[in-house]
This record gives structure tokens, sequence and C-alpha cells, in this order.
């Protein structure tokens, strides 16, 4: 698979990541506002900081891989496996936390 098939599963996957983190991000921020709890703080931070580092990785893969991991197809490989085990991540959360 050439650079630019990683490029777009890495942005598809980086959206979706995203967009469950919107879902966590509103559900945690109204039980904040309800219970006041610390833990609850805790997972809105956790949260707003993961959507942050996604929307940047889609500005990134959107703008282009070459200076981050040039032609190399390896690195292109290992970085939509990490993207993917954080997606599974955010999917068990997400389920939780709407149940």
């Amino acid at each position: 698979m050439a650079t630019e098939g990683f490029r777009l599963i890495g942005m598809v996957l980086s959206g979706i990541n995203s967009a469950m983190l919107l879902v966590l991000l509103s559900v945690w921020l109204r039980n904040y506002r309800k219970f006041r709890s610390n833990m609850v703080l805790g997972l809105v931070g956790f949260s707003g900081v993961l959507l942050l580092e996604n929307l940047i990785a889609v500005f990134f893969f959107f703008r282009g891989m070459q200076m981050l991991y040039s032609s190399d197809p390896v690195i292109g490989q290992v970085v939509i496996a990490m993207r993917v085990l954080e997606l599974v991540a955010i999917g068990f959360l997400t389920y939780v936390t709407v149940q």
C-alpha cells in the first residue's frame, strides 16, 4: 500500500476517533455539571487532550506525511496499527459510557 493509502486510512481513523471523543466529552461534561466529581473532571480532561491529539493528526494527515513518515511503508503500517488500537480503546470507552 502506498503512502497515500496510509494517509487516507489514518485520516479516516483519526476522524472516527474524534467523533467518538466528542460523544464522550459531551457525556462527561454533562456528568461533571451534575456531580462535580474530580474523577469525571479527569475524564473530561483526558477526552479533551485526546481529541486535540486526533485533530492535530487529521491536520498532519491532510497536509501530507512527507515530513513525518517519508515513504517508508513499515512506518505507515505502524501508524495505522496505532490508530486502530486507539479506535478500539475509544470504542470500548464510548460503549460503556453510553450504556
